[in-house]
């Protein structure tokens, strides 16, 4: 006897290292004690199993100890029945022994005084079984532990009573029984201070795995609800930022459709909210939480952060609100590797900044809190007695489709659907895709557009639905870590470091000269780029594209700005807002960072302007990209595909190209002189701010912020106003040498340009080995041609000169070997035996 009280002292303690992991809720620990110990030995010992809480958690050690007293204050009739309920239980083991016969757990009851888990015991075998699937780790997630929350566990163990080294596997299935049984039969009275109900705020984090404020409320061991509140009003930005364009929604709508089939499935649902339009006058989504707060009598509110700046400004007005009303406010940072606002140049200096490699020295420099390990998915969450009165996922409007005169739905997101799985699993399958194939060519083959070379992972990062520590610690553990993969997570959080020091980064030029540049008005251009009709085939495939996926690589995004700035000259801020409404991942600060760079006024120049024909030789040399969303040029040759003006009237005629007709014409057809004229542009307004030019190294002069200025002398951010009353501080940044040497003579075209930024594209040497072999080839059928037919021709002559008859022409004209495969291996008709 005293080895069996060990061991059910062992399963105890096994329990509530479950309780502290947030895979079980302290009412069910307690009523598991109640049936594994006995009343008699839970009311001696339930005190001291828990007395390690006191100083590890201090709050589930006063919630337990409120439940114990709780119940046993109860009446003499009280502990009768549920003696007898017991009882009950110990009869019914016998006949739960097997799978088939295990009971299923009715719904959760609206009855405050039962507390039941939400979630019956098949709803869990399903959640193990996903969970397993997507933590991608080969093991199980009902069995492995939360990495930040094992170490406190294992050490609070240590301090207890019982030595766990010895204790016995418990079975998963008849844990499970048990549990179930207890809920079903023995209800606990829920006790008057028993934990209010968390607010578990989801924004941008719609994911169960490494989610910091999900894996923290549940330490808390309180009921969690889960809600999500869509506010237009303060989602989109000031202005013109376009935070949410319509592919952006759409994903939304279906993210959280997916996400709330993932809460259900370990017994919790989304709440969905829509904050009254222009309503109160706290602001909507503060109005929405008190009244939620209300409704529930909830008393903490967790949340990740988000780092926009107007809505960290909301986050900061809602949370100060509700902490003078008494109510706990949470937020947890896990949206990028590094909090961008912790981030300081302090030991780096400015010289460079814009760069990744300055970033990436200020982080190392300056390394703040570790990044840590990612956390895994919980099994289970506890559910509340009342759920509060939310709406349906259609009614927040996300994925609200035009309509034609007649009435019929334009279906603009049939293409989107067809591309893309919008759940949690879709992110890690894609992940674990593209570290099994892509990422072995990805360091050298990354701006291929014909191939799945990248992880097209952007929108789940943007989401929330994966994030970027499981990433990195993935990318990590990969075979193949190619280190250009794990710059982009730090080119992402450099984009949000610029944000939070330019809040004005998507409307404003951050170098004061280029906001006098003369752009182009023409809308006609403007028209014909956003729908893919420019008569460039790469830039209109990439277009096409966009439109239809919502997606394209990072190499052709470089294309079509560079067409787009370069040699339309039309205004960045158009492209941004086209990006923004129709790129699935469209992300303000990504976006608003790299059209600044390519419109020639952000903090880092670009210092290549991509050619819309060259850049092909590069991403698409074959032609298949263009031939995939440009289907009309599929018949043209791989040397013409690009460049269909240069094909022959007849090839045209048998690829069934009409400019204007099937294909369109060319909307500029210089494109040397639309450069030159772009160049110029800039030099002009470069010379006429020349107070914002550096005269020793000829680089432009950006306005610093007061953030950067208190870091660069040395005084807190708060200082900052102090130190730039009344004054502006200049900093030199990177500027493209072409517009340096172009300042000289703003007149020159780009011929005279020897710093010209325009890539050729870049050929493999065995593509240059196969087209110096191809060449070779022809020019020795070309001779061998013209040799045949001069001895043709000389004894033609011969014959004439002699009186002789002449010879029977050759059967068949000239005409293509029919082993080879290029189209110069031609020899004259007689060389080859005719087949007729």
């Amino acid at each position: 006897m005293p080895h069996l009280a060990a061991a059910d002292q062992a399963a105890v303690k096994q329990m509530l290292r479950e309780v502290l992991v947030g895979r079980e809720d302290p009412e069910g620990f307690f009523a598991m004690c109640v049936s594994v110990l006995g009343h008699q030995e839970t009311r001696s010992q339930f005190l001291s199993i828990i007395k390690p809480l006191s100083s590890a958690n201090i709050r589930l050690h006063s919630v337990l100890s409120s439940i114990y007293q709780e119940y046993f204050s109860k009446t003499e009739d009280d502990d009768l029945e549920l003696a007898l309920a017991l009882s009950l239980l110990e009869m019914k083991d016998h006949q739960m022994s097997t799978p088939n016969q295990f009971p299923m757990q009715p719904g959760v009851t609206n009855n405050a005084s039962t507390v039941l888990l939400n979630s019956n015991p098949k709803s869990q075998r399903n959640s193990c079984t996903q969970q397993e699937h997507v933590d991608g780790r080969g093991k199980s997630s009902l069995t492995a532990q939360s990495r930040s929350s094992t170490s406190v566990s294992d050490q609070m163990m240590k301090g207890g009573d019982v030595n766990l080294s010895g204790k016995p596997r418990c079975s998963k299935k008849r844990r499970q029984r048990r549990k179930a049984a207890v809920q079903q039969i023995v209800g606990l009275t829920r006790s008057p201070s028993a934990p209010p109900p968390v607010l578990l705020w989801f924004r941008r984090d719609l994911r169960l795995c490494d989610n910091p404020a999900l894996i923290r409320s549940l330490e808390l061991g309180a009921p969690v609800i889960p809600v999500f509140i869509w506010s237009p009003e303060e989602e989109e930005g000031p202005g013109v930022t376009v935070a949410m364009g319509g592919a952006c929604k759409y994903w939304l709508h279906q993210a959280l459709s997916c996400f709330c089939a993932s809460l259900e499935q370990i017994g919790s649902h989304l709440v969905f909210l829509k904050a009254s339009v222009g309503g109160s006058k706290d602001g909507s989504s503060l109005h929405t939480l008190k009244t939620l707060v209300k409704e529930t009598g909830a008393q903490t509110v967790m949340a990740n952060a988000l780092y926009e700046p107007w809505l960290k400004e909301r986050d900061d007005v809602v949370f100060s609100a509700l902490q003078k009303e008494g109510v706990e406010c949470k937020i947890f940072h896990s949206y990028c590797l590094r909090d961008p606002f912790s981030v300081s140049t302090e030991g780096v200096g400015l010289r460079g900044i814009g760069s990744v490699s300055h970033f990436m020295s200020c982080c190392k420099q300056n390394p703040g809190a570790a990044v840590g390990a990612p956390l895994d998915p919980p099994v289970s969450l506890p559910s509340p007695a009342h759920w509060p009165q939310g709406v349906l996922l259609d009614a927040l409007g996300l994925a609200r489709m035009p309509r034609r005169k007649d009435g019929t739905i334009i279906d603009w997101a049939s293409n989107i659907r067809k591309s893309w799985d919008f759940s949690e699993d879709g992110a890690h399958a894609r992940l674990e895709a593209f570290l099994h194939d892509g990422v072995y060519r990805y360091e050298k083959e990354s701006g291929r557009a014909d191939a799945p070379n990248t992880s097209c992972l952007s929108p789940y990062l943007h989401f929330g639905q994966l994030s970027p520590r499981w990433l990195l610690w993935d990318a990590k553990g990969a075979r193949c870590r190619p280190p250009k993969f794990q710059r982009k997570l730090a080119w992402r959080d450099l984009a949000y470091w610029q944000l939070t020091l330019f809040p004005d980064l998507p409307w404003e030029s951050l170098r004061p000269p280029y906001k006098a540049l003369h752009w182009s008005t023409d809308r006609s251009h403007l028209k014909a780029w956003q729908k893919g009709k420019t008569g460039y085939p790469l830039v209109d495939a990439a277009m096409r594209q966009l439109w239809l996926t919502g997606w394209m690589n990072n190499y052709m995004r470089h294309v079509v700005a560079s067409f787009l700035i370069a040699y339309l000259h039309l205004p960045w801020q158009e492209g941004y807002r086209w990006f923004q409404d129709t790129l699935v991942d469209a992300d303000v600060a990504i976006d608003a960072m790299m059209w600044q760079n390519g419109g020639m006024c952000g903090l880092d120049h670009w210092n290549f302007v991509m050619h819309p024909v060259d850049a092909a030789m590069t991403c698409d040399p074959y032609g298949s990209y263009v031939r995939k969303w440009c289907p009309e040029l599929a018949d043209l040759p791989d040397e013409l595909i690009h460049k269909p003006w240069k094909c022959p009237a007849s090839m045209l005629r048998r690829a069934g190209v009409v400019f204007g007709q099937t294909y369109p014409e060319r909307i500029v057809t210089d494109l040397e002189e639309q450069r030159s004229k772009s160049l110029q542009d800039v030099a002009l307004v470069r010379k006429q701010f020349q107070q914002y030019v550096d005269k020793r190294s000829g680089c432009d002069l950006v306005p610093l912020p007061k953030r950067l200025v208190s870091e660069a002398l040395g005084l807190s951010h708060w200082d900052g106003a102090v130190v730039t009353e009344g004054k502006q501080f200049l900093l030199p940044v990177i500027t493209r040498m072409e517009f340096k040497h172009q300042l000289e003579d703003p007149e020159a075209d780009t011929a005279s340009n020897p710093y010209n930024a325009v890539l050729k594209g870049y050929v493999s040497r065995k593509r240059d080995e196969t087209v110096a072999f191809l060449n070779e080839r022809d020019f020795t059928a070309s001779v061998m041609y013209e040799g045949a037919q001069r001895q043709e021709r000389l004894e033609r002559d011969y014959r004439r000169m002699e009186g002789l008859p002449l010879s029977p022409s050759t059967r068949g004209r000239a005409r293509r070997t029919p082993t080879a495969k290029d189209k110069f291996s031609v020899v004259p008709g007689g060389a080859i035996a005719s087949t007729h």
